[in-house]
């Protein structure tokens, strides 16, 4: 039988930015709700596949399984919960080695990138339920859930309706050595010299950093390049910006920075940049981040971006569908009226 596998993300939507921004909160009940819809739509296709739910301690895998539609085969996934982000990577690794055919995960752009760094080739469906959401989409679980089954059951060829997704190598050269990130996205460069909320809100403290997408309809740094300059999500390279003051700079672009936040940024250039072509930033004092979240604290480092072909393969949930409609998957058969009743 073919398989699905649903990672939901208990802290995704939850951080502080709810105080510090206009984040809208995504609650327990909110994506246990999501979540049952979900396994709903698994049952869309005529035999539909069976799913492993990754575990967590806040009871949200739990409940899915407890409501689990009837006829549809649910399990846990067997992984060790630390209610970490280590237990969403942990669930990818899983979900790979047991061959799942499509992975339906919940969170934002760092849930996703989690799953990303450990799911291989298997198709995902990234479905927004986070903070910053480039990269997840803002589909009904329903949805989702349906889209993943006819890819899981091979009715729709993943090859048809999933691409890749580009992502971001950081590499810093520091006094104390070496250090590294991924991002999806954007990998951005903010002058703050402490991580603190991880929240990118001031618009004051974005130097610049590479987006492997740029869409005016994007969050943060791929929002600034998208009004300047698009790249689709599936297309190969990305854009590399250095931003500065707006008073002093050639250009500006006004851009969705967060959730809430709508700002003028000063563009000293805005170029675009091959795959696997290096891009240096010199950060004397800042901070390395990934998808609007601070990571890396640095000092007198410099830092190698490279944007690579090789990010998760992201279904195209309407494509999916789509697919499926023309391959009948939701046509049925007209049943034939009783005869009507003799006067």
């Amino acid at each position: 039988m073919a398989r699905v596998g649903l990672g939901v993300n208990p802290a995704a939507g939850r951080d502080i930015r709810r105080l510090t921004g206009g984040a809208s909160v995504v609650d327990d009940y909110a994506k246990r709700r999501v979540a049952d819809c979900v396994l709903e739509g698994l049952t869309a296709v005529p035999d539909p596949p069976s799913v492993r739910v990754m575990p967590d301690r806040a009871g949200i895998a739990d409940h899915v399984l407890e409501e689990a539609p009837d006829g549809l085969a649910a399990e846990t996934l067997e992984i060790t919960v630390e209610n970490t982000a280590a237990d969403t990577r942990r669930a990818a690794a899983r979900f790979r080695e047991e061959e799942v055919r499509a992975v339906v995960v919940l969170g934002g752009d760092g849930t996703t990138r989690d799953v990303a760094s450990e799911i291989g080739s298997v198709p995902v469906v990234a479905v927004s339920t986070g903070t910053n959401n480039v990269v997840p989409s803002a589909v009904d679980g329903t949805v989702a859930g349906a889209a993943a089954a006819l890819v899981a059951t091979g009715v729709v060829p993943a090859d048809e309706v999933a691409e890749r997704h580009g992502r971001i190598d950081a590499r810093a050269e520091t006094p104390n050595g070496e250090k590294r990130l991924t991002a999806l996205a954007a990998a951005e460069v903010s002058s703050r010299s402490f991580i603190g909320s991880r929240a990118l809100l001031d618009p004051d403290d974005l130097c610049g950093g590479v987006v492997s997408r740029a869409r005016p309809g994007d969050i943060g740094l791929p929002a600034v390049a998208g009004a300047l300059e698009s790249v689709a999500p599936g297309e190969s390279g990305g854009v590399v910006l250095r931003l500065a003051d707006p008073d002093d700079a050639p250009r500006t672009a006004r851009a969705v920075l967060a959730p809430g936040v709508v700002a003028t940024v000063g563009v000293e250039s805005c170029e675009r940049v091959e795959p696997d072509e290096p891009v240096a930033f010199e950060v004397p004092d800042g901070v390395v981040g990934a998808d609007g979240e601070r990571e890396l604290e640095l000092t007198d480092a410099t830092v190698e971006f490279r944007v690579r072909s090789d990010g998760p393969r992201l279904v195209d949930v309407d494509a999916a569908l789509a697919a499926g409609a023309d391959a009948g998957t939701f046509a049925l058969e007209a049943v034939d009226a009783p005869p009507a009743p003799e006067d």
